[in-house]
């Protein structure tokens, strides 16, 4: 390979020094959201940090449908918590969290938390490297993206990137990765537009302007020249360290590796550095054998793993607060998919459809949004928790309500139009962004007959605007679209065909502005 190519695909994204305690960190040059960021809203300082949950999270032990808790019960015997172990949020009789999770008890209940149920998306891959790629590229199920949505931006509104950058509006890394391996998100059709941060050990030399020696060896030579290309891409060295340098005084956090993630991100905030995106994981969560212990189901792999993530996210935003900066910030979790619904023979859970999300932050809505999953009376192997909230909705909201961004340039960054969930207080943009739910009691679509063996009368009640209903099989699959359209307020009913359909449970599934409902129907010979 020429130097030159090297340095286009290469050097960018893999030979940049880590600066922060150890921690490999990837200095990103844009994303979709940070161009409606640099566009629309200069004028504030909002950053969102994702943490991502490596390996399919299961969600049902995570957040508990109390209301549903003999059907959940007998459905995963071997390693359901415990009814009297389930940790109860304020004002919430029907939804419980893991016992492990008091840090995110404690942050809900100070109204800092949001919860959103079975977040998914139509016909879910269940494969770790797709899925994941599915949820960093915004694509759906059926298209496979060469380009992430950062780098599909900065093509179009930064060609001749790195040239230019940074500049006197924009000085510092507009997004952070730490830890794990360049994200799909930021490559182009140049190449990776990401700059990473591969050595352990570099931030203090960093801090104390130390170069480590190179052997005087053929290879030392060729050593020496990627380290002389490293000091020269690597414009943002100075503003982390910089950054990094005003904060000496920081809480004591867990001792574990997404706290340590978490503590630099708390440091750079802190320090000033205008970053908009963080993007820290914490992986194990394919936990397919042994997620609990035998004895204890309130303890075992699972367990650990959530009580890393609550413990690390209480101290990352009490950390925050005491830095004066927990305004500045909201966070969110995913992961690449959920689980079954039931367990397995080995007191695991396998590859599932959808689960829940956690948002945090000063400005968060305290809710949990949406219902308990629809449990059926006994699952089977290969029943899964039906899809509530498409996750691009959680992006494009986020969007909307957090970084400022009009309606109008949601659809270009988010390639599509997506539901708009009431997730951040008004206050954060100066807008209402609270949106009327829909009560426990009001029924938004029905169906009959139920069962039915050939047709089905949908009756669906709307307030008016885009309205769409979606049918999925049991394994998350989209069978059928039978409305998506623009529709003036009232009642309407629509004939579903399913003659063709195989015998079974199906679930139908509404939507209409930020409400929701899911509903199961049966099909019969």
């Amino acid at each position: 390979m020429k130097r030159r190519d090297f340095l286009r695909y290469t050097a960018p994204a893999t030979i940049l020094p880590s600066f922060i305690n150890g921690f490999s960190i990837k200095a990103f040059a844009a994303s979709p959201f940070l161009a409606a960021l640099e566009k629309t809203a200069l004028d504030n300082d909002h950053v969102l940090v994702m943490i991502q949950l490596n390996g399919g999270n299961d969600g049902l032990n995570m957040v508990i449908p109390l209301d549903q808790y003999g059907k959940y019960s007998t459905a995963r015997s071997n390693i359901a918590i415990p009814e009297g172990s389930v940790l109860r949020l304020a004002g919430q009789t029907k939804t419980g969290i893991h016992p492990s999770m008091t840090g995110i008890r404690d942050l809900y209940n100070e109204g800092h938390v949001s919860i959103i149920q079975s977040v998914g998306y139509p016909s879910p891959n269940f494969s770790h490297f797709r899925a994941t790629d599915i949820w960093l590229t915004g694509s759906d199920a059926n298209v496979v993206l060469e380009t992430g949505w950062g780098g599909r931006f900065l093509d179009t509104e930064y060609p001749g990137y790195p040239t230019g950058f940074p500049n006197a509006e924009m000085p510092d890394p507009p997004a952070i990765q730490i830890g794990s391996i360049v994200s799909p998100s930021f490559v182009g059709q140049g190449g990776n537009f990401g700059m990473a941060v591969t050595s352990p050990t570099d931030f203090y030399n960093l801090l104390e302007n130390i170069e480590e020696t190179v052997p005087n060896t053929r290879a030392g030579k060729e050593l020496k020249y990627i380290r002389q290309i490293q000091r020269q891409t690597n414009r943002y060295a100075d503003v982390i360290k910089a950054a990094a340098s005003k904060v000496t005084n920081q809480r004591t956090y867990p001792d574990n590796h997404l706290a340590a993630q978490l503590k630099i991100v708390a440091r750079l905030v802190a320090g000033g550095l205008k970053t908009r995106l963080y993007m820290v994981g914490i992986g194990g969560f394919d936990t397919h054998a042994s997620q609990t212990n035998s004895g204890d189901t309130t303890t075992g792999t699972h367990a650990h793993l959530l009580d890393m993530v609550s413990s690390s996210i209480h101290a990352f935003m009490k950390d925050l607060e005491q830095q004066k900066k927990s305004q500045r910030v909201v966070g969110m979790t995913f992961s690449e998919f959920g689980r079954r619904i039931k367990s397995n023979g080995s007191m695991g859970t396998d590859h599932g459809n959808s689960a829940p999300m956690i948002v945090f932050g000063d400005y968060v809505n305290q809710q949990i949004l949406g219902n308990n999953p629809t449990m059926p009376d006994a699952a089977s192997p290969v029943d899964n928790v039906p899809m509530q909230y498409d996750f691009r909705s959680v992006y494009a909201s986020l969007l909307e309500q957090w970084f400022c961004v009009p309606s109008s340039e949601l659809n270009k960054i988010m390639l599509n139009n997506y539901q708009s969930l009431p997730l951040v207080n008004g206050l954060a943009c100066s807008v209402v962004t609270g949106i009327p739910g829909v009560g426990d009691d009001e029924t938004l679509i029905t169906n009959y007959p139920n069962p039915f063996s050939t047709k089905t009368i949908l009756s669906y009640k709307t307030r008016g605007g885009h309205t769409l209903i979606q049918v999925f099989d049991t394994m998350g699959r989209l069978i059928a679209k039978p409305v998506d359209r623009q529709h003036a307020a009232g009642t309407y009913t629509h004939t579903f065909d399913g003659e063709q359909l195989p015998s079974g449970m199906y679930y139908v599934r509404f939507q209409n502005g930020a409400a929701q409902q899911v509903r199961t129907m049966m099909k019969v010979r």
